[in-house]
């Protein structure tokens, strides 16, 4: 009688042990899952941070416009008043397509400074060129970044047995920012009349 109380207690002793260690498990892979979410969203954040400084830099670079070319001066400010901010809840298309406004206003207004070497040589339009030369950078170096943050998250997320929390919870795999697929390419240093 004796033995079969004491097998019943270490029974029970052992399922309330395995209860505790896993609801301990659980408690701290969500938390992981949390903190490694919260990464992304803040990595994504400072690429809105820096998108926003280089709409600044292109908004003065419009006001140079002005002078020169009423028609690209409408355009750009059309491009400026529709843009939206980049923040930790955006969807990563959204971000992308912001960068890609971006990308295109700037084109506009490098082949305007092309058609009008007096914008060109401007002392306001090279130092803002230059902080939008810096700007590009820190753009660049914050979407590498987002992007190995959302690789090691998408990895906590699809490893087993962390994705059973992650169903429990709701979490979700992350996309990642897309390259310019015409920058994927090595361009061609041979032109086709030299065969």
């Amino acid at each position: 009688m004796i033995f079969g109380a004491t097998i019943v207690v270490f029974v029970v002793l052992f399922v309330v042990v395995l209860v505790v260690l896993s609801v301990i498990w659980l408690v701290q892979t969500q938390n992981r899952l949390v903190y490694s979410e919260e990464l992304c969203q803040n990595a994504l954040s400072q690429i809105g941070v820096q998108q926003s400084s280089r709409w600044d830099a292109l908004s003065a670079l419009v006001d140079l416009t002005k002078n020169y070319s009423e028609h690209e001066y409408r355009v750009l400010i059309k491009a400026i008043t529709t843009r939206k901010s980049v923040g930790p809840e955006t969807p990563i298309n959204e971000a992308q397509e912001q960068e890609n406004m971006l990308k295109n206003s700037f084109g506009r207004i490098f082949a305007l400074a092309e058609a009008y070497p007096d914008l060109k040589s401007n002392t306001v339009y090279i130092k803002t060129m230059e902080s939008v030369r810096e700007l590009e950078g820190q753009v660049r170096m914050s979407r590498m970044v987002y992007n190995d943050t959302v690789t090691k998250y998408n990895r906590l997320v699809r490893a087993f047995p962390t994705s059973l929390v992650v169903i429990m919870f709701d979490f979700r795999v992350r996309y990642y920012l897309q390259t310019d697929s015409g920058k994927a390419e090595m361009p061609s240093m041979i032109s086709p009349e030299s065969f």
